[in-house]
């Protein structure tokens, strides 16, 4: 039998598209598109923000403000967008403002390998430290995880950023692109400037300890 319109549950809308639920959603309104795209992405966007924000309280703040933007702005979203890089921008966004609101930096945790058929990169810890010989390879996991946040948090905003959309959630370049609203090209020469910032602090710190 059929359904009523607006009556179908998340299961009934699994076939259907995140660029379509949006796009239904700016037309109808239909409380059930709304909930469907919060439940897709509850658990990968709250993720990101935990890690982005270091509070999951205040994550869980973010994660609610994120979707009320959504709702306030499905007016805005033009048909065929790729929701997901909209919505990290808004999130992303989010999380600077609430940054702000509280006087903190971002407190980022990279040690989570990821992979990406287009990124085709390891964890940073593991970037930075290599086989056996890396400039951090004296440390213990957990010293070295949290020298990286540490040094993470140093980082230029911009820089910092990129890095942390790049490593945590396995985005690719031109998704990272749009939610920066930066060329590809820009990704790229900000990813590779924020690792070569993270060598030589490597460096400084394996000379430091060393001497």
């Amino acid at each position: 039998m059929m359904k009523a319109p607006g009556t179908e549950t998340v299961e009934d809308l699994a076939p259907t598209t995140d660029e379509e639920l949006l796009s239904r959603y700016r037309e109808t309104g239909q409380a059930g598109d709304f909930d469907a795209l919060v439940h897709r992405y509850q658990n990968e966007l709250y993720r990101y923000l935990v890690r982005y924000l270091g509070d999951s309280a205040l994550a869980e703040d973010v994660f609610q403000n994120t979707f009320l933007q959504v709702h306030l702005k499905k007016s805005l979203y033009e048909d065929g967008r790729p929701v997901r890089p909209w919505l990290y921008a808004i999130a992303t966004h989010q999380a600077v403002d609430a940054l702000r609101k509280v006087g903190r930096h971002p407190t980022v945790s990279l040690d989570q390998r990821v992979a990406s058929s287009e990124n085709e990169a390891g964890s940073l810890v593991d970037l930075l430290v290599g086989e056996d010989s890396g400039p951090l390879a004296e440390l213990q996991g957990q010293e070295r995880a949290e020298w990286v946040r540490q040094s993470v948090a140093r980082l230029p905003d911009t820089l910092r950023e990129t890095l942390t959309l790049a490593y945590h959630q396995d985005l690719k370049y031109r998704e990272i692109a749009e939610i920066l609203d930066i060329p590809v090209g820009t990704v790229k020469s900000r990813l590779h400037a924020a690792l070569a910032k993270l060598q030589q602090m490597a460096k400084a710190a394996n000379r430091d300890g060393s001497s």
